[in-house]
Parts: C-alpha cells; structure tokens; sequence
C-alpha cells in the first residue's frame, strides 16, 4: 500500500470518528441545534447528500417545534448548502432567503450571489454580492463573486477593482490572478505576471481555465477589426 493510500485510510478513519462522535452528541444532547448542523454539514462535504438533507429535515421539524429562531436559521442555511452542492439552485436559494438571523446574513447573501452564478443571472449575482459586501467588504471569497460576475457581464474595469482588493490581501489566489490577468488582457494593461502567478499556485486550475485566454484573445481580435 502506497503512502497516500495509507493517508487516505486514516482520513476515511478520523472522518469516521467524527461522524460518530457528532451521532453520539445529538443522542446525549438532542436540545443542541449546533450538533445537527456540524454533522450536517460534515455529511454534506462527504457528499451522502441524502443523509444530510434527511438529518437538517429533521431537525428543522425539532426546532421549528420550539420556535428556536436561532437554530432554524442555521439549519435553514445548512439545508440551503446542500441544495447548492447537489444543483438544486431554486431550492437552495428558498433556503437562503429564509435567514434573517444577523449574524448568517453575509454569509446567506454571499451563498444567493453564487447561487445566481450558476444560474448565469449575473446581475442578480452582484446585487446579492454587493449586499454582501456591504457587511464584509475585505471577505474574499464575497469579492470574488462580485468580481467574477462583473467579468461575465464585461464589466472589466469594475471587476479589476474587486480582483485588486483580493490580491492585496491574498495573493496565493490562482483564481484572482487568473481572472485578473484577462481583465488586464481586455484594458491592455500587462498580463502575463497575473496568469504566471496563477499556473504556479495551481496548475490544475489554469489548465482547466486555460481555454478562456484563447477566448479573450478571439474577443479583443473582433473588436479590433469592428474598430477599423
């Protein structure tokens, strides 16, 4: 057995464990909201999506019971999670809307932007985003999405000024830099640092991304020939 199957069998192992740990504290404290939504959530990066809406169904029909506002809202918002994993984005965004909890806001806004994202309703992206943003305006992953959507509108300009505000802070992004160096590639700015940057953060990631470069260069080519 190689070393990263080794490894692979004592994560599957830890994560075990703690499925069963989380088990083991809904049973000794079923009044605590947090348990469900840890395992739930758990589950739901585990991909046993079916165990996980099951669980977050059950206890939304616990809590709602009890009329426990705080813990609706996180299981509403845990409900809405796995919604968006499996694709089931109208679903994932009733969830969302539900939340009114102070604390989950930027967090449920950021998850209607992504999920307006993939529906390709772009600016309904940035509005949720930007609503987001309001509350958590230095959050990466909030700008990324403003950012991002921007970019699929041709809002270059608008969309390098979130990338900028990314890279400031997290500069080991391959998504920033990558997205950053076609925006530059679009305003004629240098690019070619922002997409090095990116190929040697992840390697993976720009060459599944690559083909975009091609397709700015095809873009900027018809502009430049509508322009003469």
């Amino acid at each position: 057995m190689s070393n990263q199957e080794i490894n692979r069998e004592e994560q599957k192992k830890q994560t075990q464990k703690l499925v069963h740990r989380l088990v083991m504290a809904i049973d000794e404290e079923p009044d605590k909201f947090n348990n469900y939504y840890d395992l739930g959530a758990l589950l739901t990066r585990l991909n046993d999506f079916e165990q996980a809406e099951e669980l977050f169904m059950k206890a939304l029909g616990i809590f709602e019971k009890k009329n426990d506002a705080k813990a609706v809202n996180l299981l509403n918002y845990g409900l809405g999670n796995v919604y968006y994993s499996v694709g089931k984005i109208n679903e994932a965004i009733k969830q969302y809307n539900k939340i009114d909890d102070a604390k989950l806001k930027a967090d449920s806004y950021l998850m209607l932007a992504q999920s307006y994202m993939k529906q390709k309703n772009y600016q309904q992206a940035v509005a949720y985003g930007l609503t987001a943003h309001d509350l958590r305006p230095q959050d990466p992953e909030i700008n990324q999405a403003i950012g991002d959507s921007l970019l699929a509108l041709g809002e270059f300009k608008q969309a390098k000024n979130y990338y900028d505000l990314i890279l400031k802070r997290h500069p080991g992004r391959a998504d920033t830099q990558f997205n950053r160096g076609l925006v530059a590639m679009v305003l004629g700015e240098p690019y070619q640092d922002y997409l090095n940057q990116s190929q040697q953060l992840d390697p993976d990631y720009y060459a599944q991304s690559e083909k975009r470069i091609s397709d700015i260069e095809h873009f900027l080519q018809k502009q430049s020939g509508q322009g003469k």
